[in-house]
């Protein structure tokens, strides 16, 4: 079962950023560069349904792969290993799950109460994640694994410089720079948080 958990959180995490990359061939008003991920759900998207979906499938192969997290690193430290599950549940409900049920509207200049929910859930589940990267560097450097411990750290700070751009690419004062490039900036950060549990997971089926 332990197996199943990592191929299970592999496939949340490489999904994210593939499904909607093939999604948005089939939107001819989409921009992967210019458009967050968000905007695949929008009323007006013609693939609303299928991302949604997604969406909510993401969410819960996450929270599937939890007991796999917390078999894998609770004898390192139990109090890490349960604020990291907290962490990745918060995502999984918030960022993902929500999305399925709260959509963003096409612009974000009409803004309703589904899209301020999914506003909050988003923000709330990104901010968090941005953090796993920092625990798992944590918890590899006190399980004797230095080299991933270096490279979460390096993702970790590569994931607050591409969420602050994130953040910044829709301010009026950065339209028409690279700055602006929203769906870029939120693709680059999500794989930069991805990539330390990418690691881990593909470490822990290796060791099946």
């Amino acid at each position: 079962m332990t197996k199943v958990g990592w191929l299970v959180l592999l496939v949340a995490m490489a999904g994210d950023i593939l499904v909607s990359w093939i999604l948005a061939l089939f939107y001819k008003d989409y921009s992967n560069i210019k458009m967050s991920i968000s905007a695949l759900g929008n009323p007006q998207s013609p693939v609303k349904t299928p991302f949604n979906v997604w969406m909510l499938l993401e969410g819960v192969l996450f929270l599937v792969a939890l007991p796999t997290l917390y078999k894998y690193y609770h004898s390192v430290s139990g109090g890490l290993t349960y604020t990291l599950m907290a962490f990745v549940v918060v995502f999984a409900v918030g960022a993902c799950i929500f999305t399925c049920f709260f959509s963003v509207n096409e612009t974000k200049d009409v803004v309703t109460t589904a899209s301020k929910i999914h506003g909050a859930g988003s923000v709330i589940g990104f901010v968090l994640f941005l953090f796993v990267p920092l625990l798992i560097a944590i918890l590899s450097f006190k399980n004797n694994e230095s080299g991933l411990g270096v490279i979460s750290i390096i993702c970790f700070a590569a994931a607050l410089v591409f969420f602050v751009l994130f953040v910044m690419s829709d301010k009026d004062e950065f339209a028409g720079t690279v700055i602006a490039s929203e769906g870029l900036w939120q693709r680059l950060n999500l794989i930069c948080m991805y990539l330390p549990l990418f690691i881990v997971a593909v470490k822990g089926i290796m060791k099946e």
